[in-house]
């Protein structure tokens, strides 16, 4: 694989979604320019003789042999991003995914099983909330109703959003069967942090993804004037917030944690108003599952403690939680075996963690020279990106025959 054929199609899908003025990509899901790439992905499956199936969960599948047959190797990621982020979150995985199909055929392989791209909806949760929606309604691990009554920030609900989308609201939910059929996953991903880089390899395997989750936070006080009311007599949910933040930073150091706030919603939002509410989103992120716990306690009791100082009230919800995967099948194994990759752990969550408790699963990973994702700034070489292919190709080589 040229690093300049892997740049032909990556430059057919790299338009789509273009913020401009260096502002990265906007791919919400189930909107008009999600809509686009899926297109995309219809048409480049189409012209590769692929058979293109729509699940009940909007989750898209260009398969090469037979749908229905046993053990399928799937391989596959998303194309929905972030509000403004990195061109190679998601897309990367599936351009590789069609690639690493042609590069089968060229090397003339009969696979014995049926091998697919898959499209997950809804991965980054940047609209509806939640994320890895699809792989999550999927594998039964997310309640269809609930999905059903999410609401973006325009108000939109999930039920609204796919109906347009021509989707079935009613059919949202597990898939069994399917999941039966698929004997090996594997999600090539885009490195989010810089130890290929510093390892100097383009490729590399996951070893584990940490457990992580998102609270909401809720914070209520008393709407006021913001020129007369005295300093004394305020009850400021924005204070609340602001410590919150704060201890959430302070012990997330402390336990050699992640945590974030990235998101909040005040009101009024008025710039001559003391806030009546305020709700901030944390994302919190741990190596084991136990500091994960301590850690969202340690913040939320903080927040409580601040909350009786300022004459506030706090509450928090759990929104989505996602225990550690490892990745140690025999997938991952092969992998190791096969691919001559070092082998690295990663904070960040995807639909091959969410697959990998009902179905063989590993990752790869391409180096990302300026370690930054979920930005525009977001990057790897199309050399790299080739090598990924490569990488990829053979290990399907492996699985499906």
């Amino acid at each position: 694989m040229s690093a300049e054929r892997f740049a032909a199609l990556w430059g057919s899908l790299s338009p789509i979604g273009q913020a401009g003025d260096g502002g990265g990509y906007v791919r919400l899901s189930w909107t008009d320019t999600d809509l686009m790439c899926r297109e995309w992905f219809v048409e480049e499956a189409l012209d590769r003789d692929l058979e293109v199936e729509i699940d009940r969960n909007g989750n898209m599948w260009a398969w090469w042999g037979e749908p229905e047959g046993e053990g399928a190797v799937v391989t596959g990621s998303h194309l929905d991003s972030v509000p403004h982020g990195g061109a190679y979150d998601g897309p990367l995985g599936v351009v590789s995914g069609l690639l690493a199909i042609d590069r089968l055929r060229e090397r003339g392989v009969t696979p014995a099983r049926p091998v697919a791209v898959v499209v997950f909806a809804e991965e980054e949760g940047a609209r509806f909330g939640v994320p890895c929606l699809g792989s999550r309604l999927l594998t039964g691990a997310f309640d269809p109703a609930k999905a059903l009554r999410l609401r973006d920030r325009e108000g939109t609900r999930l039920a609204d959003a796919i109906g347009r989308a021509g989707l079935d609201p009613d059919r949202l939910g597990p898939d069994p069967d399917r999941l039966a059929r698929i004997g090996a996953f594997v999600e090539l991903h885009v490195e989010q942090g810089r130890a290929l880089d510093h390892l100097d390899a383009p490729v590399g395997l996951a070893s584990a993804i940490w457990p992580h989750g998102r609270y909401r936070f809720d914070f209520t006080g008393q709407g006021n004037h913001a020129g007369t009311t005295r300093m004394a007599d305020r009850h400021d949910p924005m204070l609340t917030l602001a410590w919150t933040v704060l201890a959430a930073d302070e012990a997330a150091r402390a336990n050699g944690a992640h945590a974030t706030v990235g998101r909040v919603d005040v009101a009024p939002n008025a710039t001559n108003a003391i806030a009546a509410r305020a709700s901030a989103w944390l994302d919190a992120r741990a190596a084991d599952e136990d500091t994960l716990r301590k850690l969202v306690e340690s913040i939320h009791q903080r927040a409580e403690e601040r909350a009786r100082h300022d004459g506030t009230q706090v509450a928090m919800a759990v929104e989505s939680l996602t225990g550690e995967v490892a990745f140690g099948g025999a997938v991952s194994r092969l992998a190791a075996a096969a691919l001559d990759a070092p082998v690295l752990p990663t904070g960040a969550g995807h639909d091959a963690g969410v697959l990998s408790s009902h179905v063989d699963t590993a990752m790869l990973f391409v180096r990302n020279p300026t370690g930054v994702s979920h930005a525009p700034e977001e990057s790897a070489s199309d050399a790299d990106c080739a090598t990924g292919v490569e990488k990829l190709t053979d290990l399907l080589a492996r699985l499906c025959q």
